[in-house]
């Protein structure tokens, strides 16, 4: 199931780049990325009140709280910046320089998670760095 989750992500991520490309024309990136964000933010409590989940508020941890608000914050700046360049620069070369962040996570997952390196991984990291550069020179 975890397969075909991911996978609809990134459909859905695709599709994202493609329909902002086309929304942010004219269009402050900041304002459209807080209005991205607002669509996000209702999305998601949605989807915590449909399933119930909002009774696990008072569960979360300090840890976890600091955690998912850095994770936000990332979230925030990456989103901020990748609008930006996705108004001043080409989808097809911005999208795949973004990708890149499946490598920058492979090697943060080593580093800090100490998750293992193994010959795939390292292949496919240096694939993917590989394969951004000849689709962005």
């Amino acid at each position: 199931m975890w397969m075909i989750l991911a996978l609809l992500s990134a459909v859905f991520a695709a599709l994202t780049s493609i329909l902002a490309k086309v929304g942010i024309e004219g269009v402050n990136s900041h304002l459209a990325t807080a209005i991205r964000t607002m669509v996000v933010i209702v999305m998601a409590w949605g989807m915590v009140f449909l399933t119930d989940a909002q009774n696990g508020i008072p569960d979360i941890s300090r840890k976890s709280w600091l955690f998912l608000i850095l994770s936000g914050l990332a979230t925030g700046a990456s989103w901020l910046c990748y609008y930006k360049a996705l108004q001043i620069g080409e989808a097809s070369k911005v999208v795949p320089i973004d990708k890149l962040s499946v490598v920058i996570t492979l090697v943060l997952a080593f580093v800090f998670l100490h998750e293992k390196v193994t010959p795939k991984s390292l292949a496919g990291c240096i694939l993917i760095g590989a394969g951004t550069l000849l689709m962005v020179l």
